[in-house]
């Protein structure tokens, strides 16, 4: 089927370099941004209408919570099903933009038209700036016609939310898709991860695995108050299998229905836990494994599934189904 063009599309504004300006302390967001697009996309040919919002407050996507999600995920919603908007663009930071993008992959589970997230590595107005290109060439996306759901668009490309990464801090092409393995089996979307079922904010920690990273450390982490961890495993899924007190770490967690998380920290491929014994002891004592899922896209579905309320058995099953891509 041929994505229908947008005609009524809703800008959100979070801030983010895009629309910063000069301050005191250094370049900052600023409000008045509706103004200066407005200016520079008269007469632009073939876009649709376009409404403007601004999120306030303006932040620096250094500064994105889970907490701002909520709003950010009820802030399209309102649009789409409030306002008849039939396209949603998202201009952000791009130091998490794509954390932000695989959050909504999964708190957004069935929205029939699609939201793009972009944003600049430069202000816009500024010499040599990606700013215009990028914002009207998603406008144009939207124009034209593309799949629902989210996607991010940056460099005349469109990313998938669940295997794009920032790997650059310069330059114009900040973004790439990762190499991931996938392959598990796709889900229907359960009534509770429904876009428009109540969700709450999940407390989910990322904890990378470093040489000498002992018990102490982990059950640090894990008496934090968190719901869910995700691992980030050396390979295709191993850790120090001989730390018998990191074992017990572990399992005392999954006792206590933590849900724990593998991922790998490689760039390519995914995590088969029981490939080697240091990894098939991680999954006897109750880890996960997370497949080909990046740290964005792990992060996000916790947070979904655990802020969802679901029961914690369920949880655990649908970390290993596909459901909106992290793991084709």
């Amino acid at each position: 089927m041929t994505p229908a063009p947008a005609h009524n599309i809703m800008v959100l504004y979070t801030g983010g370099t895009i629309g910063m300006q000069a301050s005191a302390g250094g370049l900052a967001p600023a409000s008045g941004f509706e103004q200066r697009m407005r200016e520079q996309l008269a007469g632009q040919p073939g876009l649709a209408a376009w409404q403007f919002r601004e999120l306030l407050p303006l932040i620096d996507s250094a500064n994105m919570t889970p907490c701002y999600w909520q709003r950010l995920r009820t802030a399209i919603i309102e649009a789409v099903d409030g306002q008849g908007c039939d396209g949603v663009l998202v201009l952000h930071g791009t130091d998490t933009l794509a954390y932000s993008a695989a959050a909504m992959s999964f708190q957004l589970l069935g929205l029939t038209v699609p939201v793009l997230f972009t944003g600049s590595m430069l202000p816009a107005g500024t010499p040599d700036s990606d700013a215009w290109e990028n914002l009207t060439g998603a406008l144009q996306v939207l124009s034209q016609g593309t799949s629902p759901g989210v996607q991010l668009y940056f460099h005349c490309q469109l990313l998938a939310p669940n295997r794009t990464a920032k790997v650059r801090s310069f330059g114009r092409n900040p973004f790439a898709t990762l190499q991931r393995s996938g392959g598990a089996a796709q889900a229907p979307v359960p009534a509770a991860l429904a876009y428009r079922a109540p969700l709450q904010v999940a407390k989910v920690a990322v904890l990378p695995l470093v040489p000498g990273l002992d018990a102490a450390l982990l059950q640090a982490t894990l008496d934090s108050g968190v719901q869910g961890l995700v691992l980030e495993c050396y390979g295709s899924g191993t850790g120090p299998c001989d730390d018998d007190a990191f074992v017990a770490v572990l399992e005392q967690a999954c006792a206590r229905d933590i849900v724990v998380v593998a991922i790998t920290q490689c760039h390519e491929g995914g995590v088969e836990l029981g490939v080697y014994a240091a990894g098939s002891r991680l999954r006897e004592a109750g880890v996960l494994s997370g497949g080909g899922m990046t740290r964005e896209a792990a992060f996000g579905k916790l947070q979904a599934l655990l802020g969802s309320r679901l029961p914690v058995d369920e949880v655990r099953r649908l970390v290993g189904l596909d459901l909106a891509g992290e793991l084709r």
